[in-house]
């Protein structure tokens, strides 16, 4: 019974924990966006070189979009003539640097796990739109057309409002849609942690994914690759993984390999990307996975 009570309070506080900071940060974002424009956002990867990547990534940092407004916003920018490498960057920073993803690591994890993140997948993001540009990867996209995004197109529809008042009004109630169509991810997430938390052992999680076992890293990645699970799911899956002994490392990887390349985004991008290139995509996700998971074992 006493089990089940700390179980219990694990979920509900983790719950109420990840849902304030859910809505505060979408809705300061949402705010945000509303001063800066699309075409403006656009506008800035339109740089050629390595500065281009940068700004590729910075942008997707600043977009906690759901793949079906990445994969969209992606193809419209290729349409529209920005450059392969920065799209790109902009396509592996999307799902997995946004302001939510990073506040919740600052929050579950502490501010070195979150800035070690953003500065792992960051560069990652950089180097690998760099390096897939310089591949040749934009011969492998298909002549296809933007569609409207999936998970925006309601509010694209609708003028920003004039005011203060009117604009943070709007901003809660986009933040609120986006957490109703996530909720039931984080409170599977939240569910799967705290039954780990009350009634996996302890010496289970660390003999098979403990900071002693080599492989625990690469396995996590592979493992999360295939695995759907968005972020609001994989990260109190894994704090409560991280508690029982996980390897800060294997969490890491797990989270970056999940939230990255989730199966109905490779589907998506096998509809506008030659194999070779999707294939490529989730080299990358991987190997960004294991370095970081990785780095994180080395540096904490």
């Amino acid at each position: 019974m006493n089990t089940l009570i700390e179980t219990l309070q694990y979920f509900v506080i983790i719950t109420i924990e990840l849902t304030v900071l859910f809505l505060g940060v979408s809705t300061l974002v949402a705010l945000l966006l509303m001063y800066i424009p699309e075409e403006r956002l656009k506008g800035w990867l339109t740089q050629q070189g390595l500065w281009g990547n940068v700004l590729g990534a910075v942008v997707g940092s600043l977009t906690p979009f759901c793949a079906c407004s990445t994969i969209p916003m992606m193809l419209g920018m290729l349409n529209a003539g920005v450059p392969f490498g920065p799209v790109m960057s902009f396509l592996i920073s999307s799902p997995l640097l946004n302001p939510v993803i990073i506040t919740m690591i600052l929050a579950l994890m502490g501010w070195k796990a979150s800035l070690l993140y953003f500065g792992v997948v960051f560069l990652g993001s950089v180097f690998f739109g760099f390096i897939l540009e310089k591949a040749g990867g934009a011969k492998y996209v298909k002549n296809v057309r933007a569609k409207s995004s999936c998970c925006h197109a309601e509010s694209d529809e609708k003028k920003i409002p004039a005011h203060f008042a009117e604009k943070l009004k709007a901003a809660f109630q986009s933040a609120w849609r986006t957490f109703r169509g996530i909720l039931l991810y984080l409170l599977i997430g939240v569910a799967m942690g705290a039954g780990i938390y009350g009634y996996i052992p302890q010496e289970f999680v660390v003999k098979f994914a403990g900071p002693d076992n080599p492989f625990a890293i690469p396995i996590a990645a592979i493992i999360g690759v295939p695995l759907y699970i968005r972020a609001e799911t994989a990260i109190p899956l894994g704090l409560a993984l991280l508690q029982k002994g996980m390897s800060i490392g294997a969490v890491i990887a797990l989270v970056i390999g999940g939230a990255g390349m989730a199966i109905p985004e490779m589907a998506m991008l096998a509809s506008i990307l030659r194999k070779r290139l999707v294939v490529a995509i989730v080299a990358v996700i991987w190997v960004t996975a294991v370095v970081g998971g990785l780095f994180f074992n080395a540096m904490l």
